[in-house]
């Protein structure tokens, strides 16, 4: 099967290009591993494995990854839609830090360039205020008090739909069109999947208008080659995710390429696709700046259950006890306890002890404490998760290490401070909420045994830049050496944002896809290398640049 550019995944980059590029008349194939979901096929609670987690070679094709590398444990998305099925909605814009950093502030205003594909992606994805009047959301207001920011408490914008619970009606963002669905009931399961089509993911905008004007996706096709062609254009070899057999490959042939497997999984392919000759002119700053956005997962969970805090979106508020740092309390449904088996007693690390140590001196003085963190019974009602982002300039480098069965995606500390494996403030605040609930303080286990943070929100591995010395991809997002493929998801991202950055992800992609002309007609992006020249937008069946 021939198309005019095949994506590489159905994520926020992804499912922009394949709507963009099918506007501007090309044919597009959309390739995406995980398999498609009705909100029925969403688990009921994360005890359902086989719908919930992916490890496909154990038959389990939910929408929840889990990569654990040498310094990181990654948690990102799988399925039509990508990490929007399992994101926890927020759509916040980064701070000054992202347009300001010196990787890239040399190479245009990108303030000023981003800000109507910003609009647009706020139209796009549907963004509204969330409501923040739950218990979770009085903890954090406690929170701030004690760090003496109660004024950078509030709510969070997310991509969610607050019409009348159980009332089904036509989707308001597009003029009825897509299918119909009903308002947000507050039950905590977005993270799960939403069973109610509250949630605005992206196979109800985005994907969902890509495919009536004609693009083709292709679940449970799990990219493994992408190929040059004696003339033009790739061949691309796909086979469903979680075997080997030569015989299920399929092929594709593409005269362009949109790399938009997320940012670890589009870094993978790449350093795969290098190692074995394929595409030999890719910069070898493939896999350096890779951005954990310097988080840490944390929480506290109360003694009793006489307080639900499982009530609301995921995600519906915030704090920032410093300029660097922002918190935000995160929840799982009733019922969706499985994440709590990798809850253990809040432990601090840096100089001194080893962490393992302290933990284990902290189970000795502390046993009530450590036995009621090891159970799990209603979780997900007694617990408050808090997610903590810094914009801070630290990084990893992620590369394949060859093993006596081939070759495994590792990592180590990159370019910058060392990317952190204890935040003080994640600590502190963590604490403070566990005396406002009555309850123990918790962090997660890779943090604590391994010396390993945990992060939702892995960015970059094929950055923008000006030149193949510092970056991976130019700055419209062509990959240097190789004018027809191009990277549109998280790996472009170069520094730590510091908020959620699903909205940045798509603001980044529009501009990309509103740089490509229209089929047939000039390409008014100058030639590969060349200086960077800001061009305006390209409307769907334009002759040129508006």
């Amino acid at each position: 099967m021939r198309y005019d550019v095949i994506v590489i995944g159905s994520g926020f980059g992804g499912s922009v290009a394949a709507l963009r590029l099918t506007e501007k008349g090309y044919r597009v194939g959309v390739l995406e591993a995980g398999r498609r979901f009705s909100p029925r096929d969403f688990p009921q609670s994360n005890w359902d494995v086989r719908r919930f987690f992916w490890f496909p070679r154990l038959g389990m094709k939910g929408i929840q990854r889990m990569t654990l590398l040498r310094n990181v444990l990654v948690l990102s998305g799988a399925g039509v839609g990508g990490g929007s099925l399992v994101y926890a909605n927020v759509l916040h814009e980064p701070g000054e830090g992202f347009y300001s950093d010196p990787h890239w502030s040399k190479i245009s205003d990108w303030r000023r360039e981003l800000a109507p594909h910003f609009e647009r992606a706020k139209v796009m994805l549907g963004v509204a205020t969330a409501p923040c009047e739950t218990p979770a959301d009085r903890v954090m207001q406690e929170v701030a008090g004690h760090f003496g920011v109660a004024e950078s408490y509030g709510p969070v914008p997310v991509g969610v739909f607050f019409g009348e619970p159980g009332v089904e009606v036509e989707d308001p963002y597009f003029g009825g069109v897509g299918p119909a669905r009903t308002g947000c009931i507050g039950c905590g399961g977005c993270m799960i999947g939403c069973r109610f089509g509250a949630k605005n993911s992206l196979d109800r905008n985005y994907l969902y208008l890509a495919e009536q004007q004609g693009a083709v996706v292709h679940p449970e096709h799990e990219v493994i080659d992408v190929e040059p062609l004696p003339q033009d254009g790739y061949l691309v070899t796909a086979r469903p995710p979680g075997t080997r057999a030569e015989k299920k490959q399929v092929t594709f042939e593409a005269d362009e390429i949109v790399f938009a497997a997320g940012a670890l999984g589009t870094t993978r392919l790449l350093l795969e696709l290098r190692e074995r000759g394929r595409l030999d002119r890719i910069s070898d700053r493939i896999g350096h700046g890779v951005r954990t956005n310097s988080e840490a997962l944390v929480g506290a969970t109360a003694q009793g259950t006489s307080i639900d805090y499982s009530e609301g979106v995921a995600i519906t508020s915030s704090i920032q006890p410093n300029a660097h740092t922002r918190i935000q309390p995160v929840r799982y449904p009733k019922g969706s306890n499985v994440m709590g088996l990798l809850a253990v007693l809040l432990t601090d690390g840096g100089p001194g002890a080893p962490r393992q140590l302290r933990f284990l001196a902290n189970a000795v003085r502390h046993p009530l404490a450590f036995v009621r963190s090891l159970s799990v019974r209603r979780w997900a009602e007694r617990s408050v998760i808090l997610l903590v982002m810094q914009d801070l300039d630290n990084s990893l480098r992620v590369f394949r290490k060859r093993t006596w069965f081939g070759s495994r995606l590792t990592s180590h500390q990159g370019h910058g401070e060392p990317n952190p494996t204890y935040i003080p403030e994640a600590n502190e605040a963590a604490r403070a909420a566990a005396s406002v609930m009555d309850g123990v303080a918790a962090s997660a286990v890779n943090e604590v045994l391994l010396d390993v943070p945990t992060t939702a929100h892995i960015l970059g591995g094929a950055t923008i830049a000006d030149t193949s010395a510092q970056g991976v991809i130019d700055p419209y997002h062509r990959l240097f050496g190789y004018r027809d493929l191009h990277v549109v998801d998280g790996a472009a991202v170069g520094s730590n944002l510091g908020v959620n950055p699903a909205l940045t992800i798509t603001a980044l992609a529009e501009r990309a896809m509103a740089m490509w002309p229209s089929k047939n007609e000039p390409d008014p992006r100058p030639p590969l290398g060349s200086e960077y020249q800001p061009i305006g937008l390209i409307p769907p069946g334009g002759t040129g640049p508006s």
